[in-house]
């Protein structure tokens, strides 16, 4: 063999030329060096591989030319090392093409000179050996991998022979890699899992080369854990050759605190029951599975009667003690379908999915009512049950439950251990009210209300008595709407007060504005029960007319209803003495439909009455009608009241009630409400067509009549 710095002499035969061919046509890259390191010629190959030309790099050293950012700085002085001593030398050193990709490379250099009868210099051959170095650094990588990962890793064969295991093998399952090489991995199995089990598992390896999912084995000390798997089936360019690779981690801690935290999220940490948000989630799924197979299910809201004193009397750890006690019974008492929670300090959600009888609402409370031996003596609870079903009640879960927690207050009102079922129909009511009133508030405050006018008229003359003055609404969306529709949503609730101050001041103003132009009306207004028995009306009308001074008081009537209004007879006389005292006049609305007529004829201080519209407009037909009607005007002649008739809307009615005495007729016979802008122009009219001579004549009165 030649010595490193040893020529090989070419054999016998072969020129010169033929060893340039050799140079020019070998794909390693070929350079020649002179004695101070430069470049002087290159191969073909060097320059197709780097993308240098000769022409270009020629007389440039080396690491001008080919080395980079990456290039080993240790490489690089021991090459300067061997070149300056002029020795021959192999290393494996990182270059870059011209357009700055790496590429590595073996390179062999040898000093030629004087020896071998040439200018000194050196020969450089180098090999690309990229992938070479690329193959290695990533077994490199995956050694390391193997080495470090926290997962444990078995290889196997095709038989599923353990051939390595990494440390964390060790670690996790107490093997060292000696007990275990051989052997198949089936050393680790709990025994938790059937035979199906593994048989799916080896399907799904042989179908996809690939499996994963939770599985319990079992330590070297017996220890059973819980890991997650991964086995893939790894092909070789071999026919038939596979190995199996499986990475596992010991997820037994986080299985415990993902335990430990569904429990503080979905139970109750003292009774253990599910919590609300457990509850709900149930509830939706049995919602869910109900619609699909058209079953029913009741939620039922529990509330303990009288707890607080157990607390307050033997001291919260008793107090606790009852609600386990309590909430075992519950557990008990329904069937292991049904759900027992805790949603609150001593109320308790039941979501039975069943069609309960009223028995089975007995049964729970009678659970509840069975003595608690705590504190050394025996505690007796009731409970409040409230419960709704669906889908008799379509509300979603969290609707369900609100709506048995209302029946269940509803439960407590009738007395306490009781049982009450929400009513689907009376909530739609309640919240269709509630969003009017937010309407109606919203239209108060936009000033959407507008009153118009009816005329009165005396029976005597045919002149106009007054207007009663009627609310309407003015709404954006629709247009005019009547008080039929609304006022009903109004009645006791926040806004009557609000909104018969709002008609009192209105009327009370446009009866002002008519009298500035020179027109003596009277204008009668609806006071509600609520807004006459208000402690603040007296004073607020008052007030008001104080601020009107140029007003006859006389010229306004306060219209009381009969059939609704005075529920305090005693404060209602009082209210109205007191408005009477400041001049006002004083009606009884709707007289005949209530069930103490005569005894207010008698306390109140009435200045007229009137005959409510239903007994008027029946009155030709109905025999007993017409008997009220003539009763009314009678006790109203022996009480020396006026009486004024509402609803008049034939002549036969308005002759009728003449002949009986009645002192005033109102309604569409003689003129619908009119708006506040034309009242003059028709108060005018009717001053006009009386002075033609029709006073006499009712049939010829309105358009109507």
């Amino acid at each position: 063999m030649p010595k490193s710095t040893d020529v090989v002499e070419p054999p016998t035969g072969i020129d010169a030329e033929r060893l340039a061919l050799v140079a020019a046509t070998t794909p390693n890259l070929v350079l020649f060096l002179d004695e101070a390191g430069t470049i002087e010629w290159v191969n073909s190959s060097f320059e197709q591989h780097t993308g240098h030309l000769l022409a270009d790099i020629r007389g440039k050293h080396p690491r001008d030319v080919l080395y980079g950012p990456d290039t080993d700085p240790d490489t690089i002085a021991r090459i300067n090392r061997h070149l300056h001593r002029g020795d021959a030398f192999a290393e494996d050193i990182l270059h870059y093409t011209r357009s700055g990709t790496p590429y590595w490379v073996h390179s062999y250099c040898v000093p030629i000179g004087r020896e071998q009868g040439t200018a000194p210099g050196y020969i450089v051959i180098q090999n690309n050996i990229s992938d070479r170095k690329h193959s290695e650094r990533g077994l490199r990588i995956a050694a390391s991998v193997f080495d470090r990962s926290h997962e444990a890793i078995i290889i196997s064969d095709h038989n599923n022979r353990i051939l390595d295991v990494n440390p964390a093998f060790s670690r996790i399952t107490g093997y060292s890699r000696d007990e275990v090489l051989g052997l198949n991995p089936g050393i680790l199995s709990s025994g938790r899992h059937s035979a199906e089990y593994y048989q799916s598992m080896w399907r799904s390896i042989e179908k996809t080369d690939h499996w994963r999912g939770e599985i319990w084995n079992r330590r070297r000390n017996g220890e059973e854990f819980i890991e997650l798997l991964s086995i893939s089936r790894v092909h070789l360019d071999e026919p038939g050759q596979y190995y199996h690779v499986a990475a596992f981690s010991d997820i037994t801690t986080l299985k415990n605190h993902a335990r430990e935290l569904d429990r503080a999220a979905n139970y109750d940490d003292l009774t253990g029951l599910p919590n609300r948000q457990l509850l709900e989630e149930r509830l939706r799924s049995a919602c869910s599975h109900a619609e699909r197979h058209g079953r029913r299910l009741s939620v039922c809201c529990l509330d303990l009667d009288g707890f607080k004193v157990i607390n307050d009397r033997l001291g919260q750890s008793a107090g606790d003690q009852v609600l386990c006690t309590l909430a075992e019974r519950l557990t008990h008492t329904l069937r292991s379908g049904d759900t027992v929670a805790r949603v609150g300090g001593d109320e308790f959600v039941l979501l039975l999915q069943s069609d309960n009888t009223n028995a089975v609402y007995h049964r729970i409370l009678s659970a509840i009512g069975e003595p608690v031996a705590v504190g050394g003596e025996q505690v007796t609870l009731t409970a409040s049950l409230g419960i709704t079903r669906y889908p008799e009640d379509q509300a979603d879960a969290e609707g369900l439950i609100r709506h048995a927690d209302q029946a269940m207050y509803s439960a407590k009102e009738k007395g306490r251990n009781q049982f009450h079922f929400f009513d689907p129909d009376l909530d739609q009511h309640r919240r269709k009210r509630r969003q009017q009133l937010m309407e109606l508030t919203r239209a108060l405050e936009n000033q959407e209300f507008e009153l118009y006018f009816q005329p009165q008229v005396r029976m005597s003359d045919y002149s106009l008595a007054g207007f009663e003055a009627l609310i309407r609404w003015n709404r954006p969306e629709s247009g005019l709407v009547s008080p039929g529709e609304f006022l009903p949503y109004v009645e006791n609730s926040h806004l009557e007060v609000p909104l018969g101050q709002w008609v009192l001041k209105e009327a009370i103003h446009q009866l002002n504005t008519w009298q500035q132009a020179g027109e003596d009306l009277t204008v009668s207004i609806n006071i509600t029960a609520r807004h006459l028995l208000d402690r603040s009306f007296a004073d607020y009308l008052e007030s008001y007319l104080h601020s009107h001074p140029e007003l006859d008081p006389a010229r306004v009537t306060l219209e009381v209803l009969e059939s609704t209004a005075l529920e305090d007879t005693q404060q209602a006389n009082h209210v109205l003495t007191r408005c009477r005292s400041l001049g006002l006049q004083v009606a009884l609305d709707d007289f005949g439909t209530g069930f103490s007529s005569l005894s207010y004829l008698r306390t109140l201080p009435i200045d007229l009455i009137k005959i409510d519209q239903s007994f008027v407009r029946n009155m030709m037909d109905s025999p007993s009608d017409k008997a009220i009607v003539e009763s009314v005007i009678f006790l109203a002649q022996r009480f020396e009241h006026p009486v004024l008739a509402e609803g008049v809307e034939t002549g036969d009615q308005a002759r009728t009630l003449a002949r009986m005495g009645c002192n005033q007729i109102q309604g569409y016979g003689v003129a619908p409400p009119i708006p506040a802008g034309a009242v003059l122009e028709w108060a005018k009219g009717w001053g006009a067509r009386k002075q033609r001579g029709l006073d006499h004549d009712p049939l010829t009165l309105g358009d109507g009549i």
